[in-house]
């Protein structure tokens, strides 16, 4: 089959999915430098030695021409203030609430995924069984999207995420939006709270670098999912806060959270839970699908790489291939220790037609060694990762499971398994690490 037979068929898939055995929820509608001087210096004497200090340069923006429909925001993001829709974006979204007139980008970067509005139904009730009853159709291996957050852990299986891209949920107390984007392979959760109320997100129908535009339910603003950026509405140029997930396998997270729960395949719709509308799409070599940009060629474009963004404004891609080799990376990035984990077992989720069946890439995680005020250095063995200094022995979620620090947790850092084409489309400064 060739690749146009081959999307036709994915696309075919996700509009037969858009006739729910229970309606999606349809959309509300409702609108809502200065230089500092010294101290003074006192007369020296023999007994005092001046000490110069070269005046501190205040911190400025560079100045930027503008036109007259544009704004610039405090952080140097250009706001327009004009709708520039086609004619064709116009027909598509006249019944949308979304300010147009405030914007970040040009809508020329959006394309149409295929569905519509709401076509891809986000989950808005979720229902939880626990492992013993999701073993039933859950197998071992399959990659589950983890989330642990005030002693509260929960999954949500890429098997029902592939066909659902958001699912809106309240974990540990926080009102959270765990997302997938398939084309990306990008799971990222983020706080779903605006303004201090919790507020439903759902999908767009549109697509920017190949990635998810999600939609918020209150203001209607359009947003990244892969940054968590406002683009277009009420909302443009706000960031939404990212929570601390990973991609794990299924075995991998009822061994760390045996009392945790996972979302039930009981959505509410009808969908071929299991199986993988994308098959063959991880293979090396293919082309991401509606992406425009310019492909970076430092990997190749659908290579796994887990990325970080890190408080000192570094962003690193470590590439899979590189960690599997490896077993375990201990780097620092700046001033910032971090350690990378990877362990086998874990499936593609857009390998073979049946999840279950793919290829094992193995799951990842991103933690700062540094306990107790103590720097950590690991290494694994046999696949048990061990730390160098006390010989405890480490699962991928950053617990402690034996010896000396049993029972330890270390801080993760917020960390996604990507492909390589939509990391360097959103983040083009990326260093790619080099063991």
């Amino acid at each position: 089959m060739n690749r146009t037979n081959l999307w036709l068929v994915v696309l075919s898939l996700l509009l037969a999915g858009c006739l729910p055995q229970s309606d999606a929820r349809p959309a509300q509608t409702e609108n809502e430098g200065e230089t500092v001087e010294g101290a003074a210096v006192p007369t020296p004497t023999k007994e005092d030695v001046e000490e110069t200090v070269p005046d501190e340069e205040p911190t400025t923006i560079p100045e930027v021409e503008l036109d007259d429909d544009q704004i610039l925001l405090a952080d140097g993001t250009i706001l327009f203030t004009s709708d520039d829709r086609s004619s064709n974006l116009t027909s598509l979204t006249r019944s949308w609430n979304t300010n147009w007139n405030r914007r970040i980008i040009s809508t020329d970067e959006l394309l149409s995924g295929g569905p519509p509005r709401d076509g891809i139904p986000s989950i808005d009730d979720p229902q939880f069984v626990t492992p013993e009853e999701a073993e039933e159709w859950l197998a071992g291996n399959e990659p589950v999207i983890t989330v642990d957050l005030n002693g509260d852990a929960r999954a949500y299986p890429l098997q029902i995420l592939t066909w659902h891209e958001i699912v809106n949920d309240t974990v540990g107390d926080v009102p959270l939006i765990v997302t997938f984007c398939p084309l990306c392979n990008s799971a990222i959760v983020f706080e779903r709270t605006l303004d201090g109320e919790a507020v439903e997100f759902g999908t767009s129908g549109l697509l920017r670098n190949s990635d998810l535009v999600m939609y918020d339910r209150k203001t209607e603003t359009l947003w990244q999912q892969f940054t968590g950026k406002g683009l277009i509405g009420d909302k443009a140029g706000e960031q939404l806060t990212f929570l601390p997930s990973a991609i794990i396998s299924f075995d991998n997270f009822r061994e760390a959270h045996p009392d945790g729960m996972i979302l039930s395949q009981e959505t509410g719709f009808g969908r071929s839970y299991g199986r993988n509308p994308y098959a063959g799409y991880d293979t090396i070599g293919s082309n991401p699908f509606l992406f425009d940009g310019e492909l970076d060629e430092r990997l190749p474009a659908v290579a796994r790489v887990v990325t970080v963004s890190l408080p000192n404004g570094i962003d690193v891609a470590y590439p899979l291939g590189v960690l599997v080799e490896e077993g375990v990376i201990n780097d620092k990035q700046g001033e910032q220790n971090l350690v990378v984990f990877h362990v086998g077992g874990t499936a593609s989720a857009l390998g073979a037609p049946v999840i279950a069946d793919a290829a094992d890439v193995g799951a990842t995680g991103v933690f700062d060694p540094v306990l107790d005020s103590r720097l950590l250095t690991f290494r694994k063995e046999d696949e048990i990762i061990i730390d160098n200094e006390t010989g405890s022995t480490w699962n991928i979620v950053g617990q402690a499971v034996a010896g000396e620090l049993a029972g330890a947790q270390l801080e993760r850092i917020i960390h996604a398994d990507h492909f390589w084409f939509s990391w360097a489309a959103f983040k083009p400064e990326t260093i790619i690490y080099q063991p």
